[in-house]
């Protein structure tokens, strides 16, 4: 990375302080003096750009250099308790993982650049947004002891952008399988009185069966977070790919993003895992019969490429007693999902409450 890419900052024209990325008002905003600033044009001017698509087989062979980089100065820092690896403003002073809550922060020097990401979903979700939609989260959260619900603890809440590969690919499979189809015989049989009487009893006759299918994968997700529940994040899933903004450093002014630490190979071997699942379900689909067995695919995939995103997101790490939580909100959509501590007294309640329910029926019934 040059030195002039290397110390690209977002000024304020007013006050000449660091302008961070405003989900609210979609733009780079001074927090010192409030100012918004010019590069708001500059960054959503996106009409004549194209979302790019990289060749899997080439790159997998050789990233190129010019890919590599986050375009402004960067800080990394990697949590020795989580093992999350933070990139945020160099500016900024890392004094707690984001992730986890954990102190236990140490400098993260990278043998070679991270692949910069080209595409990204801005945050679009404000605080005071994720502020009330967690209140609610807890408030429905039931069985929840009512010191949390009473807490709250929005106070700890982050913004994040988190690594995603995307991959696309074409896939022709040609399949085998044994078509089964259900008929029905008449069997007779003696009951336990001595009884002569008879059943339908259920056959199936198999016949061998043959097909093929083609099929297009566009932006198959693999996420790349270690810092994130990886449940969590399919809850709050999907992110819509197809509203990608060209990347631009402004955007990630002021806010923590996290490296990601499964690299283009690992994740390329998942989206394949992935896909051939879902070829092998779609395959099943087309077999005729009531049934099958022994279905065998063969597939031959084309046009491979794949995309390094960034996603947002809001982060809620909290510690109840001696365990650690957390609520995850999607930043574009505002879908939440989290994690929280149950109540004991709470839960027998609801068993002796249902217990009482089904005696009362039971009674009721037998009368």
């Amino acid at each position: 990375m040059s030195e002039a890419t290397a110390q690209k900052k977002f000024a304020c024209p007013a006050c000449g302080g660091e302008a961070q990325w405003n989900p609210a008002k979609k733009a780079l905003v001074c927090p010192f003096c409030g100012v918004t600033s010019p590069a708001q044009v500059e960054l959503t001017a996106t009409g004549e750009e194209v979302i790019k698509e990289h060749d899997l087989v080439a790159t997998l062979r050789n990233i190129p250099d010019d890919q590599r980089g986050w375009d402004a100065q960067k800080t990394s820092v990697r949590c020795q308790s989580c093992q999350a690896i933070s990139v945020f403003d160099a500016a900024r002073v890392g004094q707690r993982c984001d992730f986890c809550g954990s102190s236990a922060l140490v400098p993260y020097e990278e043998v070679k650049e991270a692949f910069r990401p080209e595409s990204l979903l801005p945050m679009k979700v404000s605080e005071t947004q994720v502020r009330e939609s967690i209140r609610r989260w807890y408030g429905s959260r039931w069985f929840a002891p009512n010191k949390l619900k009473n807490a709250a603890l929005t106070d700890t809440v982050k913004g994040l952008y988190i690594p995603y590969w995307t991959f696309d690919a074409q896939v022709h499979a040609d399949w085998t399988a044994e078509s089964g189809y259900h008929y029905y015989e008449t069997e007779t049989y003696r009951d336990s009185e001595g009884k002569t009487q008879t059943r339908q009893v259920q056959k199936t006759r198999w016949v061998p069966s043959a097909g093929s299918l083609d099929h297009f994968f566009d932006d198959e997700l693999v996420p790349a977070s270690r810092g994130v529940d990886a449940t969590l994040l399919r809850k709050v899933e999907p992110f819509p790919t197809q509203e990608l903004t060209p990347y631009r450093a402004g955007f990630l002014s002021g806010w923590v993003v996290e490296r990601y630490q499964i690299d283009l190979v690992a994740a390329a071997q998942r989206a394949r895992e992935g896909m051939d699942a879902k070829t092998y379900n779609l395959c099943a689909a087309q077999v005729p019969g009531d049934t099958h067995r022994n279905l065998q695919v063969n597939t031959d995939y084309s046009s491979q490429t794949f995309k390094h995103i960034l996603a947002p997101l809001w982060l809620l790490t909290y510690h109840y007693g001696s365990r650690n939580f957390q609520v995850v909100i999607n930043g574009y959509t505002g879908t939440i999902a989290g994690l929280y501590p149950k109540s004991w007294i709470k839960i027998t309640l609801a068993v002796l409450a249902g217990l009482l329910v089904a005696g009362i029926l039971v009674l009721v019934f037998q009368r």
